[in-house]
C-alpha cells in the first residue's frame, strides 16, 4: 500500500479571510496529481483526527489572526512538538487547530510529516471575499505544498 498523503483545507468560505485552507486545497486539486488525497473540512476536531489518521504525511492550511499583516504565511512542523504558544490561536475554529493536533499527537494520530500552514487573516466578515493579500498569499501557499509533496515524493 502507497504512502498516504493528505492535504486538508481548513476553514468557511462564506466568512472572507476564514475560506484561505479551502482556497488552498481548491488550488492544489489543479496542481496535484492523483496519489494526494484533497480535502476541505470546517475545522470540527474529531473529523480533522480522522483524517489524518493513517496518513504518512499531511498539509493542514487554516486561517490565523497573530497580528502579523494580512497575508502573512506561517510555516511550522508539528512533528518537531508542540506548536509554539503564539501559535496557539492559528486557527480561527472552536476547539483549535493547536489543540487537535496536540490531541492527535496523544492518541498517536499524529502522520510523520505534519505540516502547518497558517495564513494570517483580515477580515472574517459574512459574504465578503478574501482580501487581496490573503488572495496572494493562497497561491504562494498552494506552490510551496506542491512543491514540497513532489521533493519528498518516493
Amino acid at each position: 500500500m502507497a504512502a498516504r498523503t493528505i492535504v486538508l483545507g481548513i476553514g468557511n468560505v462564506e466568512r472572507g479571510d476564514d475560506g484561505a485552507g479551502r482556497a488552498v486545497a481548491r488550488l492544489l486539486r489543479h496542481m496535484l496529481s492523483g496519489g494526494v488525497e484533497i480535502v476541505e473540512q470546517d475545522g470540527e476536531a474529531t473529523a480533522l483526527l480522522a483524517k489524518l489518521d493513517g496518513a504518512a504525511a499531511a498539509y493542514l492550511i487554516d486561517a490565523c489572526m497573530s497580528n502579523a499583516p494580512a497575508g502573512t504565511v506561517h510555516r511550522i512542523d508539528a512533528n518537531f512538538g508542540p506548536l509554539p504558544q503564539a501559535s496557539s490561536d492559528l486557527s480561527t475554529h472552536g476547539f483549535g487547530l493547536a489543540a487537535a493536533i496536540e490531541l492527535g499527537r496523544a492518541l498517536g494520530q499524529l502522520p510523520p510529516r505534519t505540516i502547518v500552514y497558517a495564513i494570517e487573516a483580515e477580515s472574517f466578515v459574512a459574504g465578503a471575499p478574501l482580501c487581496e493579500p490573503v488572495a496572494t498569499a493562497t497561491a504562494i501557499v498552494a506552490d510551496r505544498i506542491r512543491s514540497e509533496i513532489e521533493e519528498t515524493a518516493p
